[in-house]
């Protein structure tokens, strides 16, 4: 089952709690997801765990937070206590991402771990068990709005392969550039979680979006994955 996550990266953050009500509501979003950036892992610098907490009281959709910052072995566990749902790590930023992703889990948050396009998946096999969701950036992390990496397809079709290698429940998910024009692509090589963020946001109807691009991932998802 396709699982869309608008990020609210490209809401309009004077008024949040409204953009999230926007895509809510039946068959709305699956999951918000959450930006957060440091200025200093990425060049940008987004929000924290006080909004955070503020949206988790605002809607009763579940938050997805992705974690662009330095030292997410410290602060992760914050941001599960703001009310995150989901909290996902970079590979690249985290000292211990075992520990780490046990904490996580620990604590009642599902565990992510997300790749810069860069970063390859083969050397992170034996963690891919103590994770509920592995991210494949589409993108390079730190704004919204950029265009699809097509690249990076082969590297979400080694990454299914993996986890289905070792008969894993987890989540495949997508970042970046995600649109009508590239969630099939990205089903079809095995995703089955996508944040869109102007793709859903710039809609005249935000939730509608929502799930037309769910029909399509699960159509293309249908079809049959890419080998």
């Amino acid at each position: 089952m396709a699982q869309i996550n608008p990020s609210i990266l490209s809401a309009d953050f004077a008024r949040l709690a409204e953009e999230a009500e926007r895509v809510g509501g039946t068959d709305g979003a699956d999951w918000l997801h959450v930006d957060v950036m440091d200025n200093h892992f990425v060049p940008n610098l987004t929000l924290g765990t006080p909004v955070v907490e503020s949206l988790r009281k605002a809607t009763d959709t579940p938050l997805d937070c992705h974690l662009m910052i330095e030292e997410p072995d410290r602060w992760a566990p914050a941001y599960i206590e703001a009310g995150a749902g989901s909290v996902t790590f970079h590979a690249e930023a985290a000292v211990a991402p075992v520990r780490l992703a046990r904490e996580i889990r620990a604590k009642g948050a599902r565990a992510s771990m997300a790749l810069k396009p860069a970063t390859p998946v083969e050397p992170y096999e034996d963690l891919l068990p103590e994770l509920d969701m592995l991210l494949v950036m589409t993108v390079e992390p730190g704004f919204g709005g950029q265009a699809f990496l097509d690249i990076m397809l082969p590297k979400i079709r080694r990454a299914r392969r993996l986890i289905e290698k070792h008969g894993l429940q987890m989540w495949l998910q997508v970042d970046g550039g995600v649109s009508a024009s590239t969630i099939e692509r990205c089903a079809e090589a095995g995703a089955d979680v996508f944040v869109a963020g102007s793709a859903v946001y710039s809609a005249e109807d935000p939730a509608a979006a929502v799930r037309a691009l769910r029909a399509q991932a699960q159509v293309a998802a249908g079809g049959g994955r890419a080998g």
